[in-house]
């Protein structure tokens, strides 16, 4: 009877455990709190009390999974799947009618994840076959080249050790990286490192290369933290000294680049086979540059200006760098934007990341300032278009004029510590919701700054903390 009752005992705290863990996987981490605080109940305590078998086996299982996440190589395994599905929709809205242009319009979305690890990995280019290329890590970066269907990683290789995080983009059929002091041009086929430049005579001791991109003609253009600007072509570097700090991305034009440093906008252009300064349009007192400048039609350059009280964005001449006009968005001391401007026809789109410190301002549930707007310029004056109170912590958004649409990467607010991430598609006219696709309940999947990217596959393309997602239109 007694060898009865302790199998009966066995059987009832197993099934107790297993109705805990349907809870968390249904309705969210609460569930553990409250299985926790249970156990200040003695009777509650005693009964649930294990044996030294059963925390002998839990931690044999807890060693195997730790074990196969270190074992299993990169991009084998989806991200893991989180708590709260039961308390979250998987999809809201309904999609477009016209077919896709440039990315997914919600017809039964299909979400792919893969996981390569905490790996920094903040954008996403494509090589000339439509491959998603990465450019991962800080100190020690890792390059990576997937297959668009599955993201499994088709090829890597470690570069050189970096003082700031790597920069990439795509020139022809050639991967061009920054670490460090270094451009490398990079085969796509093999990853070889073609050629490789160093930039320690041009830079000073602990400075390094910040921003990178390539114009028209195959040029690659450069900006360090220090506040050189220049471009390499072939074994040969022309700089220019701005004096100023760059801690953003630079941003190529057709003529020349913009760069946003602490202190001004600049333009760069080439007289007599030099990078010289066009102008230099520094900013009003109290203003510090939140984003990479944003190159429009009509000859407008964008840029946001994280100011307090509230957030700006400036629209300035290119031709001169003169202010146009500023237009404020989001609420008092709540706006903030880190490279979250991206051009929206002749105007722009900014996300609010007021708020955002990293993973645990978005944990169990929490939020950061909402805000997403748009901002167009219409005879010479500022017109915030609309403005919606989404949450999108950090990061930037993708659009696709052609879809009408804002792609963003956003959150839901819950009370019931859920962590669910969301692609959102606003649209570009109204800022209304059009649709969105759940894409994960846990912390691996904060973007934590990486930036949507429309892939030639109309499908978009996301890094998270946790590794890389993919979301697509039923075939």
């Amino acid at each position: 009877m007694a060898h009865y009752d302790r199998g009966e005992m066995r059987f009832g705290r197993t099934l107790a455990l297993l109705g805990v863990g349907l809870l968390w996987f249904g309705f969210g981490p609460l569930v553990l709190v409250a299985a926790l605080l249970s156990l200040l109940w003695p009777p509650a305590r005693a009964w649930l009390r294990p044996t030294r078998r059963v925390v002998a086996v839990w931690a044999a299982v807890v060693v195997v999974l730790a074990g196969l996440a270190v074992v299993v190589p990169d991009g084998w395994v989806p991200i893991p799947p989180g708590p709260g599905r039961w308390v979250t929709p998987a999809y809201v809205g309904r999609p477009l009618v016209a077919g896709p242009e440039r990315g997914p319009v919600g017809e039964s979305p299909t979400v792919v994840t893969k996981s390569y690890g905490v790996a920094d990995c903040h954008r996403v280019e494509f090589d000339d076959d439509g491959r998603p290329v990465l450019l991962c890590g800080g100190e020690r970066p890792v390059l990576r080249v997937l297959d668009p269907d599955s993201l499994r990683q088709l090829r890597s290789t470690d570069l050189p050790g970096a003082g700031c995080a790597g920069r990439l983009v795509v020139v022809g059929a050639d991967l061009v990286a920054s670490s460090g002091q270094r451009i490398l041009t990079i085969g796509d086929d093999d990853l070889v490192v073609e050629s490789s430049v160093d930039l320690a005579g041009e830079l000073g001791s602990g400075d390094c290369v910040t921003g990178l991109g390539a114009d028209p003609t195959g040029r690659v253009w450069f900006a360090s933290r220090d506040g050189l600007v220049g471009f390499v072509a072939g074994d040969r570097v022309r700089t220019v000294d701005l004096g100023d700090r760059v801690d953003r991305p630079l941003t190529v034009a057709d003529e020349g680049v913009y760069v946003a440093g602490a202190e001004g906008l600049h333009r760069v252009v080439i007289e007599g086979g030099k990078p010289v300064a066009a102008w230099d349009s520094p900013y009003d007192d109290g203003g510090e540059r939140g984003s990479a400048p944003v190159v429009l039609p009509d000859g407008l350059v964008a840029v946001a200006d994280n100011r307090s009280p509230r957030l700006q964005v400036v629209f300035h001449r290119a031709g001169s760098g003169d202010v146009v006009c500023r237009a404020e968005v989001f609420g008092d001391d709540e706006g903030a934007t880190d490279g979250g401007l991206v051009a929206a026809g002749s105007g722009v789109v900014v996300q609010n990341s007021h708020g955002y410190h990293g993973p645990r301002s978005t944990l169990l549930g929490r939020t950061t300032s909402r805000g997403i707007a748009r901002v167009d310029v219409v005879g010479g004056r500022c017109r915030v278009a609309w403005t919606t109170d989404m949450d999108a912590p950090s990061g930037a958004p993708a659009v696709s004029t052609e879809d009408g649409l804002a792609y963003v990467w956003t959150k839901r607010h819950s009370w019931l510590g859920v962590d669910a991430w969301y692609l959102s598609a606003l649209d570009l006219r109204t800022g209304r919701l059009a649709w969105a696709r759940r894409t994960g309940l846990n912390p691996l999947a904060d973007n934590h700054g990486g930036a949507v990217a429309l892939g030639p596959d109309r499908a978009a393309y996301v890094p998270v903390l946790g590794g890389l997602v993919k979301v697509a239109d039923r075939r």
